[in-house]
């Protein structure tokens, strides 16, 4: 079942690539539609089947380069099959936000099947070479959708975005070789090499590797001072790619360290996860704090997505710090950090929504050349309300329940740097709050004609059926967090078992 979620979408994309580019955009798009939501519907029935607290499921496993100790080896358990949820909600969001069409249409939403075979890829990896070919596909697929359908600079920015994460890449190759040359037989099956556990006991030698794929996840998460490719990105990115490019991709990142970096390397991370706690607590203030100063309002959610992956890394890396009788504590953080993965990624990906509503409006990302659009457009008003104090971490939706998690797990093994990371909220509250204003209230002024006023059309139809299910489900993981938490709470305590 497995095989035919991650391999739907390409199957699709293979089908529409024989049909001419003149049969129309809208042959593309609803056939892209059709693709994610068959592929939403087999996520739920997979999650549905799932029964958490019982390790892998639905696993295959199939030799594919067996002299090189490679395999086709893919499941599920309760620390992916949120984020695979996720994945495929967030396609289909992006599918229906680009109904109305764009330009170019059939290589636009051929890309987007394969991010979306790839994306889907990486989350039911168990082989560290079949999740290096799809984390780097990732890339390769992105690069295409910037460099083709982004806005101003969309080359440059395509190209920094490439070299820095291309980077990230080899250095993720490197570890994953340190990995497979230290254990005996030889292997790259991340659940052998979780069972023999090659480098514990054996000092500094699990160093220079945990270095090389920390090193890869951070570019990719982003951490600082790995952050700088993304801003120009996201900036440049069309919107269905600044959604994928947010929630789905930096997640390979984050979610690197806890299939990867935590039960393949436990006694090296549990050595160095005070690096980590700090890279996290410096991601949170600097992205919070970056953020507070840009007058773009894209550019700004961009940032914002450093200060929410900090959390994340100093959740997982506040989970290393072995302290006696806190075992429930780090749980709890890891529980948090994944639970931050999918909360950023249904609001950070209702946010850009909103950024692309906002620029093919009027053509400006900047939330100073608006005033007064809740007059104009209300429910474009209401909805970046709702979403601006989701994101903030307002109890109700799913921002709380995972910043809940962290803070209490991280206080309890990482004390002073969780309390440095606390301002990071109210910076983010204020950044936030202070786009609203600008943008919703007031006289009403957008950018075009200069110093007038002229309309504002309210979201459309396929706008909202795009941006309101994601809003729904943030709201939905606030009200019943058991949905989510039932399924990661197992996988979180065995990953912290694992940790010693």
């Amino acid at each position: 079942m497995l095989s035919l979620i991650v391999f739907l979408p390409l199957a699709v994309a293979a089908l529409l690539a024989v049909v001419p580019a003149s049969a129309g955009s809208r042959v593309f798009t609803v056939g892209w539609v059709c693709a994610a939501a068959a592929d939403a519907v087999l996520v739920l029935a997979a999650w549905i089947g799932y029964e958490a607290g019982t390790g892998m499921a639905l696993e295959q496993r199939v030799p594919w380069i067996p002299g090189a100790g490679v395999s086709y080896h893919v499941g599920v358990d309760g620390l992916s099959l949120p984020l695979l949820g996720l994945t495929a909600g967030l396609f289909l969001a992006c599918a229906v936000y680009s109904l109305r069409g764009t330009s170019r249409p059939k290589g636009f939403v051929l890309l987007f099947l394969l991010l979306q075979t790839v994306s889907l890829g990486v989350f039911t990896a168990l082989d560290l070479i079949l999740f290096f070919v799809y984390f780097d596909l990732s890339i390769v697929g992105m690069y295409f959708v910037i460099s083709g359908w982004g806005l101003g600079g969309s080359r440059a920015a395509a190209l920094k975005f490439f070299l820095y994460t291309f980077l990230g890449s080899l250095a993720l190759l490197l570890g994953f070789i340190g990995l497979y040359l230290a254990v005996e037989p030889h292997t790259f099956d991340m659940v052998d090499i979780a069972a023999a556990a090659p480098l514990s006991g054996k000092g500094a030698l699990g160093a220079p590797v945990l270095a090389a794929i920390g090193l890869g996840l951070l570019i990719k998460t982003p951490a600082f001072p790995f952050h700088t490719w993304m801003p120009p990105a996201h900036t440049d990115a069309p919107a269905a790619g600044s959604v994928i490019l947010a929630g789905v991709l930096l997640k390979m990142g984050t979610y690197g360290f806890v299939r990867v970096a935590m039960p393949l390397l436990p006694e090296a991370w549990s050595r160095y996860a005070w690096v980590f706690v700090v890279l996290g607590v410096v991601s949170v203030l600097y992205g919070a704090l970056v953020a507070l100063a840009q007058e773009d309002f894209k550019r700004m959610v961009a940032y914002t997505s450093v200060n929410h992956m900090g959390y994340v890394v100093l959740a997982v890396g506040a989970a290393g710090l072995v302290a006696g009788g806190q075992e429930q504590a780090r749980s709890l953080a890891v529980t948090g950090a994944v639970t931050q993965m999918v909360s950023h990624g249904l609001l950070t990906g209702a946010l850009f929504l909103l950024a692309g509503a906002l620029h093919s409006r009027a053509g400006s990302h900047r939330t100073g050349d608006y005033s007064g659009l809740a007059a104009a457009a209300p429910v474009f008003a209401g909805t970046v309300a709702v979403t601006v104090f989701a994101s903030l971490g307002i109890p109700g939706f799913s921002g709380f329940i995972a910043e809940f998690q962290i803070f209490t797990g991280g206080l309890a093994t990482a004390t002073v740097a969780t309390a440095l990371a606390l301002p990071g909220i109210l910076i983010t509250a204020a950044l936030l709050l202070r786009a609203l204003h600008r943008l919703c209230l007031g006289q009403l002024r957008v950018p075009d004609p200069p110093g007038g006023a002229r309309g504002f059309p309210d979201l459309r139809a396929h706008e909202c059926l795009a941006i309101l299910p994601l809003l729904g489900a943030a709201l939905l993981l606030g009200i019943l967090p058991r949905l989510v938490l039932g399924v990661i709470e197992p996988a979180a305590v065995e990953l912290v078992g694992v940790l010693g």
